[in-house]
């Protein structure tokens, strides 16, 4: 019992000892105890609990390791990490995003932190006769054939749930993007009445659990979809089959955490568990997909529909491209989520090892329209760590017509990756349904910063853009941007991707073993593959 190991434990009573014994003689006030015997008490608890081992190993001291643990990650984040150290976004990235939220100089001094002979530094090649554009509003239609097509801004904020995020997150995020003409994602929440108080334009996401929009067993209900997507301000329906950060899982909301807003919101009852399936039930082929996004177009009036999804099994996607070819009903959009998307809360493996990154996706997705001879006529957003300029050069360069940003517009509400999501304890009111710590965050205050991050992040873009001597970002492709594979060669991204030509699929020109593997497999039928030809 003397080993160093209770040092702590003996120190209080010592000290515990001579307080009383101070107090005994009058010298001190009894109340000098109270301290010393707080610390008795606690380092004798930790002597007989069950639960820790350590504590019961090192009384009084084990807390210390328990504290270090609470505060390592502000340790790390604030006096540990390198500048460009990315995890998941470094602290260059962040700053980029508060000082251009700010309207700060985002300008650096003395030359690039990034290691240029790195492998896999990426940079973009500059024309000697570079562009003058009159304008950074970058636009794209979608829809274009519809009753109701969209002009969209090329730079969206991506999908992000009331329920997730607090109410006043949400509203700082529409009214930014009211301000600034430009798209809001409601995530798989449906909208609340916070999405709609400052009339921002709106993505609707449909999920699984169809909330906003289901009967009371869970089912999807047409005429509350059709009352909900007539309202102007729903601009686009997105129809969302698989998410990045974790695809494939569908996930609970417990009933303690549901409050009557989000009840309301999700139309789900209080007092019970709020289901997101892994599935939908109202199909379960890539024909019944399409059927249904046909369906959800007509009940919205002709408003411009799609559905989003990460990658997983190649095979279904081409599944769902034969559909496209069978029916002849098309997705007005796809949005291609990478795995390296973020959420409030997934299990440590889906974060990791499940789904496949943006670059691969949204190649596959491309590739395919290309090969099927239907790229001009869907659209793609794709969306997965995008926070600067050159973030959205170069996805807009492999294949995508516009992309959306999460964590980049939660960083301009205030967020300082804190990676309390999960607990409901954000610190700065972003990511959490606490009416206290949400009043942190002023709305008007955020909505300009959303505002400003939007529009200076384009201008940083326009820029770019004017430097390769374009005069659009449709104009971007892969051979525009060029990166290093080992420490004394560089190659352009059009020849390290591997790209098909028009109508490639239909001759039957593979070109590469993925294609040729797993397009004849594809079934528009069924999201399995032919069986006999997957096992050959």
């Amino acid at each position: 019992m003397f080993s160093r190991r209770y040092l702590a434990m003996w120190s209080a009573v010592a000290l515990l000892a001579v307080c009383a014994a101070l107090a005994a003689t009058h010298h001190v006030s009894w109340l000098w105890i109270v301290a010393p015997l707080a610390l008795v008490a606690l380092g004798l608890f930790d002597l007989t609990q069950a639960r820790h081992a350590i504590l019961r190993n090192y009384p009084l001291w084990g807390h210390l390791r328990f504290l270090f643990e609470f505060i390592r990650p502000e340790i790390r984040q604030y006096f540990v990490e390198g500048d460009t150290d990315e995890k998941p976004f470094s602290r260059a990235q962040r700053s980029i995003v508060y000082q251009r939220a700010k309207n700060d100089v985002d300008s650096r001094p003395y030359g690039t932190e990034v290691d240029v002979k790195a492998v896999a530094h990426e940079w973009i090649s500059h024309s000697l006769a570079p562009t003058t554009l009159d304008s950074h509003d970058f636009r794209i239609v979608v829809g274009a054939e519809r009753a109701q097509p969209y002009s969209m801004s090329i730079f969206n904020v991506s999908a992000m749930s009331f329920g997730s995020l607090s109410a006043n997150a949400i509203m700082a995020l529409n009214l930014g993007a009211k301000k600034g003409n430009f798209a809001h994602d409601t995530g798989e929440g449906s909208m609340s009445k916070y999405h709609r108080e400052h009339g921002g334009d709106i993505i609707w996401e449909i999920a699984s659990g169809y909330f906003g929009c289901r009967n009371d067993d869970g089912t999807f209900s047409a005429e509350k979809f059709a009352r909900q997507a007539a309202e102007p301000q729903v601009k686009m329906i997105e129809v969302k089959l698989s998410q990045g950060a974790k695809p494939g899982h569908g996930g609970v909301l417990p009933a303690a955490k549901i409050t009557p807003e989000i009840a309301e919101t999700r139309g789900v009852p209080m007092g019970r568990d709020c289901i997101s399936p892994a599935t939908h039930s109202e199909f379960s082929t890539p024909r019944g997909l399409l059927e249904f996004v046909e369906r959800l177009r007509t009940l919205s009036g002709g408003k411009p529909t799609g559905f989003k999804l990460c990658i997983g099994h190649p095979w279904e996607f081409f599944g769902i491209a034969k559909a496209m070819l069978e029916t002849g009903i098309l997705p007005d959009f796809i949005v291609v989520d990478g795995a390296e998307g973020g959420t409030g809360a997934a299990p440590l493996e889906f974060t990791d090892h499940v789904g496949v990154p943006l670059q691969e996706g949204l190649l596959l997705v491309h590739n395919t329209l290309i090969g099927i001879g239907l790229r001009q006529r869907i659209r793609i957003g794709a969306s997965g760590k995008m926070i600067t300029a050159f973030d959205i050069t170069k996805t807009l360069a492999i294949g995508a017509d516009w992309v959306n940003a999460a964590r980049g517009f939660m960083f301009a509400v205030g967020c300082i990756q804190a990676q309390t999501c999960h607990t409901g304890r954000c610190p700065t009111g972003v990511a959490t349904q606490d009416p206290v710590r949400q009043r942190a965050l002023v709305v008007p205050d955020k909505a300009d910063r959303v505002f400003s991050f939007h529009h200076n992040t384009l201008h940083a873009l326009k820029e770019i853009i004017q430097a390769a001597g374009l005069k659009h970002p449709a104009e971007l492709r892969a051979h525009h941007i060029v990166r290093r594979v080992s420490s004394h060669e560089v190659q352009l991204m059009s020849e390290l991707l591997k790209y098909l030509e028009p109508d490639d699929l239909l001759k039957g020109n593979y070109r590469y073993s993925l294609y040729e593997k797993w397009w004849p497999v594809a079934r528009s039928d069924s999201f399995s593959p032919k069986v006999e030809l997957a096992v050959a």
